[in-house]
């Protein structure tokens, strides 16, 4: 491996032949001598007017549905695959109304049957800005377009931040981030829900940890983890690594601040009072029921074994958490006994996976969660786009199932044969994207990252540190890398705590 001056950018074009091949519609890669970051033309401002031009172009291929989809005709927003939640639960969960998610029961003949909001706090809070900012006045139907709009507009800030985020993560390789800007699958997905908002806060956090920052890494986890239940899977990666490498103080760090501003969000919500004393408020405990209560859906391995046998699976909460136990073990293990230790970004991107992958659900939004992290993760571009065109079929096979089972005798659309194979091909993407990633930590030799002499750039107190507790052949192992003239010496100093 080489080393290079930390002022030095990774130019993909350079050491990826698919991005390299790409870079001739502007022109090819770019020469030795070509001066990069100068001006007003940085990397970072750069991804991020991408990522933002290609989120406007998801809300061109929405137009169908803002126009006509989804206020008339049973399956126009599924065979335009347009379908979004937001302008759906405008008036199914009372926003219109003017209730208080958590606060007010929301009436049945509205919901269809759910009382309460099934979002957590902070993305409940993040819907009723949006409908205090929503003009009143008009046709329902005139409100709902507005509310999309707005909310449409608070997700684009949302992207901006995932890009700049992701591109500042890693120092050298601000060009990773262009994967995030370009995927297909972001634009098609962006505002189905409101899932960027909680994949905004994550890619905060990740930033906040590569600069060494725990406790503020800490504070937006936790609150990533009161928009969405996800982000608290980072603190399992963080528990590994900082053990493996003793910086347990770090740790400790970030978990007391998670803890404390999930704390701080959700107990104002969570916690009412009458004669009797405190009581845990039903509206803040309907995502959690829901949650745990809702039976197998679309897109999840438990669906596909389930129209495959015929069996309803019952136990399918038992089954996708014995299974999330399993996979999580196998990560502590492959954490501690790789041969040098894994990258941040590698272990929360295998554990977010393994978490969609075992989850009785994956509404086809759930990608955001892993976009970010697979271009910190795997940058290779080949890999990102096998993943994200399976996932774009994925996003194409469960809008014309629903059309095909919402047409009647029509049948127009795929059938359960195709959109089975939809949700194998989705499956399989996303294994073969962490099968790489395991194969980079097993072989850090094929990390992409690590090839020019790189650590770990988005590890912080990690980054360049020393092994004090390992398992297995990394005991006896001694990886030794330069980094600004100094020798890191890889499981030299190895001991029991």
């Amino acid at each position: 491996m080489r080393s290079v001056r930390d002022d030095e950018q990774v130019r993909p074009t350079v050491e990826d032949e698919v991005a390299a091949a790409g870079s001739e519609l502007i022109g090819g890669p770019a020469g030795r001598r070509a001066l990069a970051g100068l001006g007003w033309w940085t990397p970072v401002r750069v991804i991020a007017l991408v990522a933002l031009g290609m989120f406007a172009l998801g809300m061109v291929q929405k137009l169908p549905c803002y126009n006509y989809g989804w206020f008339y005709g049973a399956t126009t927003q599924y065979t335009h695959a347009c379908y979004s939640d937001i302008p759906h639960l405008y008036s199914g969960r009372g926003f219109d109304l003017g209730l208080i998610p958590y606060f007010d029961k929301i009436p049945q003949t509205v919901s269809g049957g759910m009382d309460y909001l099934e979002y957590p706090v902070l993305t409940g809070l993040f819907m009723e800005i949006a409908a205090r900012l929503t003009p009143g006045g008009g046709s329902i139907q005139h409100r709902e377009q507005l509310y999309w709009l707005v909310n449409a507009g608070m997700l684009m800030a949302c992207t901006a931040v995932i890009a700049l985020c992701t591109a500042r993560t890693h120092r050298r390789r601000p060009w990773d981030a262009l994967l995030v800007a370009l995927a297909p699958a972001f634009a098609l997905t962006a505002t189905i829900n409101w899932d960027l908002f909680a994949v905004a806060l994550t890619a905060a956090a990740m930033l906040m940890w590569s600069r060494g920052r725990a406790l503020g890494a800490g504070i937006l986890i936790g609150l990533a983890a009161a928009a969405k239940l996800y982000p608290a899977l980072l603190l399992g990666p963080l528990f590994i690594l900082c053990w493996r490498a003793g910086r347990h103080r770090a740790f400790l760090g970030a978990v007391s601040g998670a803890v404390v501003a999930w704390l701080v969000v959700n107990l104002p919500v969570m916690l009412t009072h009458d004669a009797s004393g405190f009581h845990i408020r039903e509206g803040w405990a309907k995502f959690y029921t829901f949650s745990q209560e809702r039976p197998v859906d679309f897109g999840s391995v438990w669906l596909f074994i389930s129209q495959r046998t015929g069996n309803p699976l019952d136990d399918a909460n038992t089954y996708a958490t014995l299974l999330m136990i399993l996979g999580c073990l196998g990560l502590g293990v492959l954490g501690l006994y790789a041969p040098r230790r894994p990258r941040f970004a590698q272990l929360v991107f295998l554990v977010v996976a393994l978490f969609i992958l075992t989850n009785k659900v994956y509404s086809p939004q759930y990608v955001l969660w892993l976009i970010p992290l697979a271009a910190l993760a795997r940058p290779k571009w080949r890999d990102f786009l096998i993943w994200q065109a399976c996932e774009v079929l994925y996003f194409l096979g469960i809008w014309f199932y629903l059309a095909y089972t919402g047409s009647g005798d029509k049948h127009q659309g795929l059938p359960l044969e195709g959109y089975q194979l939809a949700i194998v091909l989705h499956l399989l993407g996303t294994l073969y994207l962490c099968a790489v990633v395991v194969r980079d930590i097993l072989l850090p030799e094929r990390d992409v990252v690590r090839r020019d002499g790189s650590d770990d750039p988005s590890g912080g107190v990690l980054d360049g540190a020393p092994d004090i507790f390992v398992l297995g052949s990394a005991r006896r192992a001694r990886h030794a890398e330069t980094r600004e003239g100094t020798r890191v010496q890889w499981g030299a100093a190895s001991r029991e705590p």
